[in-house]
């Protein structure tokens, strides 16, 4: 398989001679204000570019949106996408959200597994901050809560877990028994809102990820983006090199994994 980080926790997955695109925020620099319930809501973002030009990363066959806040789904992405690809979602909630912003082909995952082409995808279940203080958190704003994760698996390529927005908890414990995933992608800069509640993995979230399945190859991905970051690549690094992991990589934005 091939991996590509684009931006944020949009990613290129080339899995069994099939392309997928997860999570398309595709805004330019600097496009969108900081978030008003989390901490640097001065900063605007994504802080960064792309790294490739929009034609060449929606060039692929289906597209995976994990959830629907504004940090991994976008106009810049509906405009660019053709109406007829192939979408995969996590409820019947962002299935209608995504028919009502014109697509046709919109299919919700299944944790019993859903066939596409010559891969079977598995939704799994997160925890985007702890639940019982960020799922009323999120509805008093109006943002649904809820996040998946997603399992990849063929008899061609090592099983692939994209963690997704959540914070280490007993349901990405349960995806890695469950799955027993070989490459596994957190969402690691441990965003953080005006509560001091994490939304995603810190580095304590990425040891114990690390300890519970120590023969995968660990890959951190939304890093250096969004104005609610705590925590950097140069964080990342340092722990590693600190720690002497070699199973943990931190790609930079445009570099390619191949696994």
């Amino acid at each position: 398989m091939k991996i590509t980080q684009i931006r944020n926790a949009t990613v290129l997955v080339e899995y069994n001679e099939t392309k997928f695109l997860i999570d398309p925020w595709l805004m330019p620099k600097d496009c969108m204000e900081g978030f008003e319930s989390a901490v640097n809501s001065h900063i605007r973002q994504p802080r960064v570019e792309l790294p490739l030009e929009i034609e060449k990363i929606t060039d692929v066959d289906a597209v995976i949106i994990t959830h629907i806040h504004p940090d991994h789904w976008d106009d810049y992405a509906k405009n660019a996408l053709k109406k007829d690809i192939k979408i995969f979602v996590q409820s019947e909630f962002d299935k209608n959200y995504m028919l009502k912003e014109g697509f046709k082909n919109v299919e919700i995952l299944s944790t019993n597994g859903t066939t596409y082409e010559k891969v079977s995808l598995y939704k799994t279940s997160t925890q985007h901050g702890r639940r019982e203080i960020l799922k009323p958190l999120c509805e008093s704003i109006g943002m649904p809560y809820d996040a998946m994760g997603v399992v990849f698996k063929s008899k061609n390529e090592k099983t692939l877990y994209i963690a997704g927005d959540t914070i280490w908890c007993n349901e990405v414990d349960e995806a890695i028994r469950e799955h027993k995933p070989e490459i596994i992608i957190v969402n690691a800069c441990a965003a953080t809102v005006l509560n001091g509640e994490r939304l995603i993995m810190n580095i304590d979230d990425i040891k114990q990820v690390i300890k519970n399945s120590p023969k995968s190859t660990i890959i951190a991905s939304h890093m250096d983006t969004v104005s609610h970051l705590t925590i950097t690549r140069k964080d990342l690094k340092e722990f590693k090199e600190k720690e002497s992991i070699q199973n943990f990589l931190i790609p930079e934005d445009g570099e390619v994994l191949t696994l």
